[in-house]
């Protein structure tokens, strides 16, 4: 997928002005945000818990070379295999050469943001290989050659007669969908169709929420089980996980995982979550003849070396879109690249490149609430600023702009300065509002709202009238 981050504006204006996509995320809002506060109010000890998963991945990123090493040769230990990719070429390069060597031809892929981060499928399909996504959401917008909307929910923005359309339309003769698109005939057919690839399937990708250097262990969490057949049915499976997945121990990672199913989907836990470690061993009743982990840097040795490093704490589990108003009025297909919403507005910039990507960090209002829901307590306000601070200085922005922020610095360093500058434009504003007249530069608002109508004067006037000399 080509980032259209620096599209940001027209994007949205698109994602405004789309009926359905305002129904489905008005539906999809209400549903993320209940179930989170209900199961975070059951469990009084989250906050202690959110605490403790902060400082363990804290911890870890302080000494991700070691856990990473350690990682590394427990997973040979166990029969597997690491391999290192400094970005999407070569990740995708190695991923390839696995595949031929074990003579696949047919894949089978669980969901992986790695997966669209470094876009495997078309670099996949451009040698040859066949490759069909497993979860239900991913394999949906795969075959409308859409990118995911949601990093938890992909097809967030189809409806169920979207979902019946492209049923019929791929599925061919015998498609129940082309006349129903009740939920339970859309999930039967789609079982159907995928339970003949999950059958034929010569080598199985699979994501990881998580990295265990205690035991090489990779943990999976679904909630449709399709991220175990993805690893066990084909002779060999496939890992593609950023270097930042890694933990410490077991006990690390069912800690985090109390605080990621709430976070994400409102479960104590997700219907699945799945501990692998290594190919099959002579006693399994089953599993992969030969186990491969990708471990991808793609830009996060940067943000670990700088102001940027608790961004690499985020374990991808959706509460910040699911709480930001600005995703929840133009969805995830605005921001133009895999990571959508507050996370992405910091993720992209630093992945593709603050030229590219300009527009998102100034996608937020920094209400703080994503900040406050990110259960691995990640600043995400601040980082918003740190990036509009950093494009403002490498002059990614305009020069009107970097004028009229310099303007105001001047201004507001000089208090005689600003208390002029600000009675003037109460004045201004307050003869405007009785006009019913518009502010200058100010149509994307007052297009839209009324105008509010001011007293004429300034907050310090009306304090100092108000407090007298209270007030100092």
């Amino acid at each position: 997928m080509r980032p259209t981050s620096r599209s940001f504006k027209a994007n949205a204006r698109g994602a405004l002005l789309d009926p359905g996509l305002q129904k489905a995320l008005a539906r999809a809002k209400d549903g993320f945000i209940g179930r989170r506060r209900d199961a975070v109010a059951a469990l009084p000890e989250f906050e202690s818990l959110r605490a403790t998963a902060r400082d363990i991945k804290q911890h870890t990123l302080e000494h991700l070379d070691t856990y990473l090493l350690r990682f590394e040769a427990a997973v040979q230990a166990a029969g597997g295999q690491v391999h290192w990719a400094r970005d999407a070429g070569e990740a995708n390069r190695i991923v390839v050469d696995i595949c031929r060597r074990a003579g696949a031809e047919h894949i089978i892929k669980g969901k992986s943001m790695v997966g669209e981060e470094i876009a495997v499928n078309p670099a996949l399909e451009r040698e040859g290989f066949d490759v069909v996504e497993t979860d239900l959401g991913e394999y949906i917008i795969q075959l409308a050659k859409e990118p995911p909307s949601h990093i938890i929910a992909p097809a967030v923005h189809k409806s169920r007669s979207d979902v019946a359309a492209l049923f019929s339309e791929h599925h061919g003769a015998g498609s129940e969908s082309a006349s129903s698109d009740e939920p339970e005939v859309l999930l039967n057919e789609a079982r159907r169709v995928l339970r003949d690839r999950f059958m034929a399937g010569d080598a199985g990708i699979t994501g990881a929420n998580f990295l265990v250097a205690e035991t090489g262990s990779i943990v999976l969490v679904t909630n449709e089980g399709n991220g175990d057949l993805s690893s066990t049915l084909p002779r060999t499976h496939i890992v593609l996980a950023g270097i930042e997945k890694v933990v410490p121990t077991l006990e690390d990672a069912t800690t985090i995982l109390r605080v990621l199913a709430r976070s994400a989907t409102g479960q104590t836990l997700t219907s699945y979550t799945t501990f692998v470690t290594g190919a099959r061993r002579a006693a399994d009743p089953d599993g992969p003849q030969a186990f491969h982990v990708v471990l991808v840097d793609g830009g996060r040795s940067d943000m670990l070396a700088g102001e940027f490093r608790d961004m690499l704490r985020c374990i991808r589990c959706g509460a910040c879109l699911n709480h930001c108003p600005v995703y929840g009025a133009v969805g995830g297909h605005a921001y133009g690249w895999v990571y959508p919403g507050p996370m992405g507005s910091v993720l992209t910039p630093l992945m593709v490149g603050l030229g590219e990507a300009q527009a998102l960090p100034n996608a937020s209002s920094l209400c703080g609430r994503c900040e406050s829901v990110c259960p691995m307590m990640i600043p995400l306000p601040r980082m918003l600023r740190a990036l509009r601070e950093r494009a403002n200085r490498e002059h990614h922005v305009s020069w009107i702009q970097r004028s009229a922020l310099r303007a105001w610095g001047a201004i507001a360093h000089r208090p005689a300065l600003y208390r002029v500058f600000a009675s003037a434009g109460a004045r201004a504003i307050a003869a405007l509002g009785r006009r019913g007249g518009r502010l200058p530069g100010s149509g994307p608002w007052t297009d839209y709202r009324a105008l509010p109508r001011p007293e004429g004067r300034t907050f310090m006037a009306e304090a100092r009238t108000r407090l007298g000399n209270r007030l100092r």
